[in-house]
């Protein structure tokens, strides 16, 4: 074996949240991990950076909270959508059962620098970032066996590839796993930030004023995150209008920021465009490969469950790996015992977090009359906290299998 070349367990493709969860979990029970990201360092754009407690205590129950949240952060006691001024829903979080009940705004860049610290205290984990996956290695029976990157620069043969790189996953490209995208939300979301006014608002927030809804919420260090949501593919008509236009239907929803968004919003290139959708791989998993994370399952930023449901992915498929490589065998039939596992609380959120676009962000005549009598009857009701512990925690047997941990 040349320099060039490593030999791991495990080879995750991706350092997000996803991967480098997994990592540290498989890492904690012996087994060796070499992690390629693509990224040559943390200084990237991140746009999921909300926690809902599900994902805050399975992430102090792997030891990385506290290093994260003494990074830095912001707590927020709930969610609030707002319609002309009107607060027609109020999430508050501390009706739920402490200590994690509330949001937690935490930068990912902080997750994912602790997610590191914590790995790297590992002799058989490696790092690898500005490494771009090119090819998939297989062997005789074409079960996949590790992998190819930068250029031929790089081999990392491995029991198990799992491909932990996000929405355009190029492991999943290269494995042909097909991924069927969904337009459940319609909606794409112009992403900027301002600077914090002082005392803000401890909720996270939808606001509307008749127009196109705006999220806000407080963001560390001392900004406020903010997401215009215009229908999908209405951006052409946002550049044909001007960034005049843009600033006026922004304030229209948060009147509050007006000042801010008129001496900071100045170009449309101040804004990021996300395109908005839901997508899952048709397979999530092929002999000597997984998918995990966004690779396998996109979702839209209502709800705040990206980052939640990829360290759910990796607690659950820890087990279902290590099992793999006690008994060395990497294939189909053993991998999808994590997909079977995971698929049904996946789809349950993404069917939830399209009723919830409808709800909040549809600008149809018939649901802005009937939205106020809806949320209304739902606050008022046992249905509410059986919704907000849903949001909150999602599938709540998900736990951490650490009777597998060789070290703490």
């Amino acid at each position: 074996m040349t320099d060039a070349e490593l030999r791991a367990d495990f080879c995750i493709v991706g350092g997000g949240p996803a991967g480098l969860t997994l990592a540290l979990l498989l890492l904690r029970s012996g087994a060796s991990v070499t992690v390629l990201e693509r990224s040559r360092s943390l200084d990237r754009e991140y746009r999921g950076e909300i926690l809902q407690p599900g994902g805050s205590a399975l992430l102090d129950a792997l030891g990385v909270l506290e290093g994260a949240r003494e990074r830095g952060g912001h707590e927020h006691t709930g969610f609030e959508f707002a319609d002309r001024g009107r607060v027609l829903l109020d999430a508050d979080y501390r009706r739920l059962p402490g200590p994690y009940n509330h949001l937690l705004s935490l930068p990912q860049r902080h997750l994912l620098e602790e997610l590191l610290k914590k790995c790297g205290e590992f002799d058989s984990f490696t790092y690898l970032p500005g490494c771009r996956v090119g090819e998939l290695l297989r062997d005789d029976r074409q079960t996949v066996c590790g992998v190819v990157a930068g250029g031929g620069a790089r081999v990392v043969r491995a029991h198990c590839v799992v491909g932990a790189d996000g929405r355009y996953s190029k492991v999943r490209a290269l494995a042909g796993l097909a991924a069927r995208r969904q337009e459940a939300f319609e909606r794409d979301v112009l992403w900027f930030k301002l600077p914090a006014a002082g005392a803000e608002r401890p909720r996270v927030r939808i606001s509307r004023a008749g127009g196109n809804p705006v999220l806000v919420y407080r963001s560390f260090p001392d900004s406020v995150q903010v997401g215009w949501t215009l229908p999908h593919g209405g951006y052409r008509a946002v550049t044909d209008r001007g960034i005049g236009h843009a600033r006026d239907e922004i304030t229209r929803a948060v009147p509050e920021y007006a000042d801010l968004v008129a001496e900071h919003l100045t170009s449309l290139s101040d804004m990021s465009l996300l395109d908005v959708f839901t997508q899952e791989a048709v397979d999530w998993a092929t002999d000597g490969l997984v998918l995990i994370g966004d690779a396998a399952h996109t979702h839209g930023p209502i709800g705040a469950q990206g980052i939640n449901l990829a360290v759910q992915d990796a607690v659950v498929l820890h087990p279902v790996l290590m099992t793999s490589l006690r008994t060395g065998d990497a294939g189909a039939e053993v991998l999808n015992r994590f997909v079977r596992a995971r698929r049904p609380a996946v789809r349950k959120v993404m069917r939830f977090q399209a009723l919830q676009s409808k709800a909040m962000l549809s600008q149809h005549p018939v649901a802005a009359r009937v939205r106020p009598r809806i949320a209304g009857l739902v606050s008022r009701t046992p249905m509410y906290r059986s919704i907000l512990r849903h949001v909150a925690y999602g599938d709540p047997g998900v736990a951490l299998a650490d009777e597998l941990f060789v070290h703490r």
